[in-house]
């Protein structure tokens, strides 16, 4: 199967022979590339040039200190880069229980176990979200093997650390099974590289450690979670295009296949369903700063699609370009929610040094409090939800109500702006923005009234937006995650002052005629108790 490996780069120690050269093999094969390394120049030599232009080597010896930097370093000016590692050691002389010498055992644990531990400890810091490292190991970690002492005394510790290593990486994934870094592409990364981990223990007779299931387990149905109904993943929090067949590669190993989870209270996500109809909201505060540099300033951002039609989105990220698109993407203005006095509900790190120095732009403060209580109203789901991102800058709480009816037809939406502590908004300080960001596919035209407009999907199915007593406009917006690179789209805005109007309600309906709803007035608003 294609596991999307094509261009990701792995270190194979004892990759010239045997497994670990079958390994090596089997990658270069689905397009990654790869450094071997061996105790032999010509087994190296003769194994890069099988494995071909995808290919360096090492002339090393696992035992050697200085074997670690050496092979980070071949891959780093080689490739550029380092995806994950497979390690793998031959296996010491074989001897007796008794029959050892010192000079043996010392040899085969600088070999075998300390050989294996310098360089995990060597690649672990260079690998990105989706790294992984696998260990070679023995049948010997479960059951004896005779003649071959050292290795059984050897190979059960490192199963041991190989088990705690798996823990530590198992600790990114949050009890719902989201990842920390509260990006949702982070999944689809890190389980290319998790279910051919636990294959490898099946194929060498050893149970995968617990915590490695237990994270696939949880990772799963998160997957199923933030697709929409044309196969896409949510735009949040560092997301870009959807590897589409690499995603459906990844869940015909999902046993379960079960319906997505409502709740991600871990991850800060809610997700309503109903008749075909999926809305899917940020509810959650800032990951911790570590993990951070690709976090955006989204809170309560939602998007809405109907079956294959996305009709709301947020901006995400494109695929290539990253760089030059990444703090416009990052900010709250690119993202369906409300902006206070055009300023981001996070707040990013602006020095050069600090910058360099954790290699990319955290997010230093956010909302603290998020808030998101799920209900029922007449049948249909109801979120509340409120978020204080702007309580520091502008003293201001904002809270957002959204109501899905149960034949997924209307979607109802409440934005309220209150203080947090102040008496009155301060004066040119109380400026919002309400953006609804279209996908490319959604054609819009507002109606003369310019209270609302009537979407238009790409298979025709119309839907209507009303702002009632609230003037809308349509601005230019750009959707950077599209397959092809950036594509220009619009957004629908509502803009007001919040010491004139502190409360702004909205309708997303499907119209069952080609003309639009008529005009309703606020006596006819919906009803969405906060």
């Amino acid at each position: 199967m294609d596991l999307g490996l094509r261009g990701r780069v792995y270190v194979v120690t004892g990759g010239t022979k045997g497994l670990g050269f079958a390994a090596a093999q089997a990658l270069v094969d689905d397009g990654a590339l790869v450094v071997v390394s061996s105790r032999s120049r010509e087994s190296v030599d003769a194994a890069v040039a099988t494995l071909g232009a995808g290919s360096a080597g090492v002339v090393a010896d696992n035992a050697d200190a200085g074997t670690p930097d050496r092979l980070v370093t071949q891959a780093l000016s080689s490739f550029g880069r380092i995806d994950g590692a497979l390690v793998s050691v031959g296996g010491p002389p074989g001897t007796s229980a008794l029959g050892a010498t010192d000079e043996q055992w010392r040899a085969a644990f600088e070999s075998v176990f300390l050989g294996a531990v310098r360089t995990v400890r060597a690649i672990v810091p260079h690998l990105g979200e989706g790294g992984v490292v696998g260990l070679v190991l023995s049948t010997s970690v479960k059951q004896p093997i005779n003649g071959i002492e050292i290795s059984n005394g050897l190979r059960p510790g490192l199963a041991m650390w190989a088990k705690q290593l798996a823990d530590e990486l198992g600790r990114q994934i949050l009890p719902d099974g989201g990842h920390i870094s509260r990006n949702p592409g982070a999944l689809i990364e890190l389980l290319v590289d998790l279910l051919p981990l636990r294959q490898l223990f099946t194929a060498r007779n050893l149970a995968p450690p617990a915590a490695l299931l237990n994270a696939i387990d949880r990772m799963m149905p998160m997957l199923r979670f933030f697709r929409h109904g044309d196969g896409s993943f949510a735009l949040f929090n560092g997301m870009g295009p959807t590897p589409t067949d690499l995603l459906t590669t990844i869940l015909a190993y999902d046993d379960a296949r079960g319906m997505p989870v409502a709740n991600a209270p871990h991850s800060g996500y809610q997700r309503v369903d109903a008749n075909g109809t999926v809305v899917l909201m940020d509810t959650g505060v800032p990951p911790p700063m570590a993990v951070s540099t690709e976090a955006h300033a989204g809170c309560l951002a939602f998007e809405l699609s109907t079956r294959q039609n996305r009709i709301v989105v947020n901006c995400g990220l494109p695929a290539t370009s990253r760089d030059s698109w990444r703090q416009v993407a990052r900010s709250t203005p690119a993202h369906s929610t409300a902006t206070f006095n055009d300023a981001s509900s996070c707040r990013f790190v602006e020095s050069g040094a600090i910058k360099r120095m954790l290699d990319g732009v955290p997010i230093v403060s956010g909302p603290r409090r998020v808030t998101a209580q799920r209900g029922e109203q007449d049948g249909a789901i109801v979120l509340r939800t409120s978020h204080d991102g702007y309580t520091t800058s502008f003293d201001v709480i904002h809270q957002r109500s959204l109501m899905l009816a149960a034949d997924g037809r209307r979607l109802d939406g409440e934005d309220v702006f209150s203080l947090a502590i102040g008496e009155a908004f301060a004066a040119g300080r109380d400026q919002f923005a309400i953006r609804f960001h279209l996908h490319p596919s959604v054609k819009a035209n507002r109606l003369s009234d310019t209270h609302g407009a009537m979407l238009v999907m790409s298979n025709k199915e119309v839907w209507t937006f009303t702002a009632y007593e609230d003037r809308i406009d349509l601005e230019e917006s750009v959707y950077l995650a599209g397959k092809d690179g950036p594509r220009r789209a619009v957004q629908l805005v509502i803009h007001g002052r919040a010491r004139n109007v502190t409360r702004v309600q909205w309708t997303f309906a499907m119209s069952t005629t080609p003309n639009a709803a008529p005009r309703r007035g606020r006596g006819e608003e919906p009803q969405l108790p906060l």
